[in-house]
């Protein structure tokens, strides 16, 4: 159901099931996330800013899905998701998906404009720490936090600046939070290339048929969430061998 008021979300209460917080949650990996856990029986609260996406995943999951439509790097929209998920009862899982690419074609650091790399940290990592700061006391113990991050933050890609080193921080972010509360699992998970509107505008004009599917990453995030391994950066591919 889609919540204009906080009131509203009560109806998708009415049993406990496992709750997920789920941003970028209309699109890509974080659509294809949240179609997964709905099908393991779990609540997800997801958000993003296209309201019209975000209700067709609405009227797809049913009550399984509530859509909170706002930009994670708005102050006023981050007190609304905690308000929300105070009220939908302990938080299970956190996964921060939702993620700024920049300017594209992307350039050089060189001649990036600042006010767009401001842009990039805002979404890339301000908002994930926000998010996490209004939430975690909401988590229950041994709650999970996914941070999304990618190979641009350790390989050093000409023309990824921006948002490399943003996922780069992230990725440092998280770690330290881990560090600082041991009693939640808490990890960056690197998809990889995937087939999504981010990546194609990372690369404009050239066809990207070749990268896989969101869904095809789906697996190795759940296995994650079900082996709990220790804190620490994970990619898909450490998952697939053991699939």
């Amino acid at each position: 159901m889609t919540i204009d008021r906080v009131g509203n979300y009560q109806e998708a209460v009415m049993t406990h099931r496992p709750t997920a917080l789920i941003t970028g949650a209309s699109a890509g990996l974080g659509l294809a996330l949240s179609r997964a856990l709905a099908g393991r029986g779990w609540r997800v609260i997801g958000t993003a800013r296209r309201g019209d996406r975000l209700d067709r995943v609405r009227a797809e999951l049913g009550v399984a899905f509530i859509a909170v439509t706002g930009d994670v790097t708005d102050p006023a929209h981050r007190a609304r998701l905690a308000e929300i998920a105070a009220g939908a009862g302990p938080l299970d899982l956190v996964v921060n998906n939702a993620s700024r690419l920049g300017p594209s074609p992307q350039p050089r650091l060189a001649d990036y404009p600042l006010d767009e790399l401001e842009a990039v940290y805002r979404t890339n990592v301000v908002a994930p720490l926000a998010i996490l700061q209004a939430v975690l006391p909401m988590l229950d113990l041994g709650g999970v936090v996914v941070d999304i991050s990618s190979d641009a933050a350790v390989e050093p890609y000409p023309g990824w600046g921006g948002y490399g080193s943003a996922k780069a921080a992230l990725d440092q972010l998280t770690a330290i939070l881990a560090a600082e509360h041991p009693e939640l699992a808490i990890y960056s998970f690197d998809p990889g290339d995937m087939r999504t509107e981010m990546h194609q505008a990372a690369f404009p004009g050239e066809d990207i048929s070749d990268r896989p599917e969101p869904e095809s990453v789906v697996p190795a995030l759940l296995q994650l969430l079900d082996e709990r391994p220790k804190n620490g950066r994970y990619t898909a591919a450490d998952f697939a061998v053991a699939r």
